[in-house]
């Protein structure tokens, strides 16, 4: 079975990254024209091309769309043929992590998928946190490490925030003025922002896309050492799917944004349910993920399409959680001759 799965992820990972490689392109004529809408629209379009012709049935069990009430990839929808004895996989995914920020022509929007193959004995591998937004906290593996080989209290996120700073900066062997944390940049978050400024470490705040920033303290030569604060919960399962390959931890817990939230969520949660703390391997269960995202814009993860003349550039990661492999894969496209499969014309399209 072990093989079996190995040999399954190799031989698709290459279509998930074909994936978001065309929803970066095309979302891309939308960049800075004031439409979220039609670059999300845009980008779910090209993924639906790609993955009408893939043998397996991908079902998505952490979408966007629902919370932006926009144009998506909906929670239950189906990815690939469905033939009978195709692999099965659970997909988490954004087709633009960074909506607004695409719109506005801004740095920081990046196209994410990530899937796991679901063994016969199991309902599902990925966890569907049922809140609109989490508290979440992200840090790397030299945190990790640095907390185990020196027998250091770990990061808890239930912990008052500024403790997590001098975790963090002592694993890292850093003064805490030495630490660069990213927060996004929301209302919600201005208890994480007064503590950073109060404690001297160095802030960064984005204006949306918190999935490039809370994987990138797991990258080297990043420049983070820490992301926190408030954020989607999709976008913690994605980013759960990047720190099992990369050796990083997230931790995230369910935040009500008001009473009529909570009520509606204690329909179906305890009140322990809406205090537990999850970590990478609760949210994403097993050894099988595959991770694969594609710059839109630059961020901290990755650098935007470029155009160049009658060429595009593309830069993509792609992680493996089994076997800890990250590539990172540039591509040239002919726009001459580049044409990208779409699910609304059911044909090819140029860009």
């Amino acid at each position: 079975m072990k093989t079996e799965f190995q040999d399954i992820e190799r031989n698709i990972e290459f279509e998930f990254v074909r994936a978001t490689e065309n929803a970066a392109l095309h979302s891309l004529h939308w960049m800075g024209r004031g439409d979220k809408e039609a670059a999300d629209a845009a980008a779910c379009d090209a993924i639906y091309g790609v993955f009408d012709s893939v043998d397996i049935r991908g079902e998505v069990v952490i979408g966007e769309g629902i919370k932006d009430n926009a144009p998506g990839i909906f929670l239950g929808d189906k990815l690939g043929l469905w033939r009978e004895d195709a692999p099965r996989f659970d997909i988490a995914l954004d087709p633009i992590d960074g909506t607004s920020n695409i719109a506005k022509g801004l740095p920081n929007s990046i196209s994410v998928m990530s899937a796991a193959v679901v063994p016969d004995d199991r309902a599902s591998c990925m966890v569907n946190i049922p809140s609109f937004y989490v508290e979440k906290i992200a840090y790397g593996p030299q945190v990790v490490e640095g907390i185990r080989k020196n027998d250091l209290l770990p990061i808890r996120l239930e912990a008052p925030f500024y403790r997590s700073l001098v975790v963090a900066a002592t694993a890292l062997r850093k003064r805490i003025s030495d630490l660069v944390v990213v927060i996004l940049d929301r209302p919600r978050n201005q208890s994480y922002i007064d503590t950073v400024r109060k404690e001297g470490a160095s802030l960064r705040l984005i204006s949306d896309g918190d999935i490039a920033a809370a994987v990138a303290p797991s990258l080297p030569d990043s420049g983070v050492d820490l992301y926190a604060g408030i954020g989607g919960g999709p976008e913690g399962v994605l980013t759960a799917a990047a720190l099992k390959a990369l050796g990083g931890e997230i931790q995230l817990r369910m935040w009500p944004r008001d009473d009529a939230e909570r009520d509606e969520l204690l329909k179906t949660c305890t009140p322990s349910d809406l205090q537990r703390i999850y970590y990478s391997e609760d949210l994403v269960a097993g050894e099988s993920s595959i991770f694969c995202a594609t710059g839109i814009s630059d961020s901290a993860l990755l650098p935007g399409v470029k155009l160049v003349g009658n060429t595009a550039i593309t830069h993509s990661i792609l992680m493996r959680a089994r076997s800890k492999t990250v590539r990172y894969i540039r591509a040239v496209h002919n726009l001459s001759a580049k044409t990208i499969h779409l699910r609304s014309s059911s044909g090819e399209k140029g860009i």
